[in-house]
């Protein structure tokens, strides 16, 4: 057995999906009957890598009975998993299709709330499991209680047992930043949050991610910018790859299946540049499918032969 990745997700959800044929405020809504799917960033991850073949184990906090539905849901789906269960609900996220027009409504409600206790059990899930792990993944939003201090615990925890971090949140990054991550992933729009203005796509940007590179944040920092593809950015190298054609039914999970390319083909030993572009073409294989579905193999394998040459900045 291959060494797998683990991802790590304090903050999972149970995905509702919901169709309705057109949004009006006031009369009751009829709908399809709704698609339940487990979610949160790290285990989106998870299921993705697991539909490519991966190894994969998916570390999550949850409690209550949708915490029961998204572990039973990754039974389902044949992910590995471990559970820290907590006391609070998992939460519960909804989005509405409309179908006469395909836009969507994203209902995301509030994580659950995790004792000092909860977080420190979490976090000792952590060293046996990495242990061993070809690399780890810490990904999506943080829960209150554990929003100042997580990321930059898990970051100290990966390092000591000298397996790679790629971290994929908007959350509490700076303190794990100053630990010094393998890897960091965020779109354009949440830098420009960071950075306090925008800046210019795509030289611009790649000279904010070679500034945190040199400055010993990560490795490697990749931005994406959605159809305007993503930047891969190392100490000696920047990278911008563009997405293939596609006409998107739903960007659920896409970031996540992003992240899961590019970590599952690093994981065997291919080159950044096949990291990327297999990463791209994961994400648009996800674009193709309805709600929470996520990706299909065969989408991902055709894409990845459409792609554009990659381009180096």
């Amino acid at each position: 057995m291959s060494k797998p990745i683990v991802t790590i997700t304090p903050n999972p959800a149970l995905d509702v999906w919901l169709t309705t044929s057109k949004f009006t405020a006031g009369p009751k809504l009829r709908t399809n009957r709704p698609r339940f799917d487990p979610g949160g960033g790290g285990i989106n991850v998870s299921r993705v890598l697991h539909r490519l073949e991966g190894e994969t184990l998916a570390l999550y906090a949850a409690g209550g009975r949708r915490g029961d539905e998204v572990a039973d849901g990754l039974e389902r789906e044949g992910v590995r998993a471990e559970r820290c269960t907590i006391e609070d609900d998992t939460r519960e996220d909804i989005s509405v299709c409309e179908t006469e027009s395909g836009d969507v409504l994203r209902f995301v409600t509030p994580g659950s709330e995790l004792r000092h206790d909860e977080v420190d059990a979490f976090l000792a899930m952590l060293v046996p499991a990495i242990d061993g792990a070809s690399m780890a993944v810490g990904s999506g939003s943080l829960p209150e209680g554990a929003v100042e201090y997580f990321w930059s615990k898990v970051a100290a925890r990966c390092r000591n047992a000298n397996v790679p971090l790629v971290l994929d949140s908007s959350d509490a990054i700076e303190p794990a930043l100053e630990e010094g991550v393998f890897c960091f992933r965020e779109n354009r729009d949440a830098i420009n949050g960071l950075v306090g203005h925008e800046i210019g796509w795509p030289e611009e940007t790649a000279e904010w991610a070679a500034d945190q590179v040199a400055s010993g944040k990560a490795e490697i920092v990749i931005v994406t910018e959605g159809a305007e593809g993503a930047l891969l950015v190392t100490g000696d190298a920047k990278f911008l790859q563009h997405p293939p054609d596609v006409e998107p039914r739903s960007a659920i999970g896409a970031g996540d299946s992003f992240v899961a390319g590019f970590c599952l083909t690093l994981s065997r030993k291919q080159s950044l540049e096949d990291a990327l572009r297999s990463a791209v073409a994961t994400a648009a294989a996800t674009l193709l499918t309805q709600g929470t579905e996520l990706c299909r193999k065969e989408d991902v394998e055709r894409l990845l032969l459409e792609l554009r040459e990659l381009r180096r900045l």
